[in-house]
């Protein structure tokens, strides 16, 4: 009988859809909060690799098990390596997410001279730095450093880096910081 019968068992019609909407909302808020999460790109500063309004995918599960809402995280993996694009809280402003390129790990000296980036007193090919006006030392962050990333801490720097505001101007990122690692761009 539809709408369910207490002589047959049966629930009513109703409740099953109510059931199947409340475990699709549960699974995915667990996605959202420890397996992957949906970002929109909303400045230039990672052109030409991400432009401006891409929507890209993120796997929050890469480093760790981090606790929704909170923020904390319950268990590492792996740490985010050189080259990896992150997502992470902005240290300024805790409500923002930023997305960067990791360039310097913890217990390394990073400097950038004449825009060239050095790891530990030495060139480092720097394929995804994009750079564009100025130049020869003109520009304020086209000589910076050398600074020693602590430990716990990753250096972030914007692709686009003319036109970045990254960890040359505010610092270091927190490893547990770090929502995740953008993996595909789907949109």
């Amino acid at each position: 009988m539809a709408g369910g019968d207490k002589g047959t068992g049966r629930r009513p019609v109703w409740r099953e859809y109510a059931e199947a909407l409340a475990m699709a909302v549960l699974l995915a808020l667990f996605i959202r909060g420890f397996v992957v999460q949906a970002f929109k790109i909303p400045s230039g500063s990672m052109l030409p690799t991400l432009e401006i309004g891409d929507h890209l995918l993120v796997n929050k599960f890469m480093y760790g098990i981090r606790v929704p809402f909170w923020g904390k995280r319950l268990v590492s993996f792996a740490a985010p390596e050189r080259d990896d694009v992150v997502v992470f809280v902005y240290p300024q402003d805790r409500s923002k997410d930023f997305i960067k390129r990791v360039t310097g790990l913890p217990g390394e000296t990073v400097e950038l001279r004449d825009r060239a980036l050095h790891i530990n007193g030495e060139p480092v090919a720097d394929a995804h730095a994009h750079l564009t006006g100025g130049g020869n030392g003109r520009r304020p962050r086209d000589n910076f450093g050398p600074f020693k990333v602590p430990d716990g801490h990753v250096f972030v720097l914007g692709d686009n880096r003319n036109h970045s505001h990254d960890s040359r101007f505010w610092g270091f990122v927190d490893e547990t910081d770090v929502k995740g690692k953008a993996f595909l761009v789907f949109l």
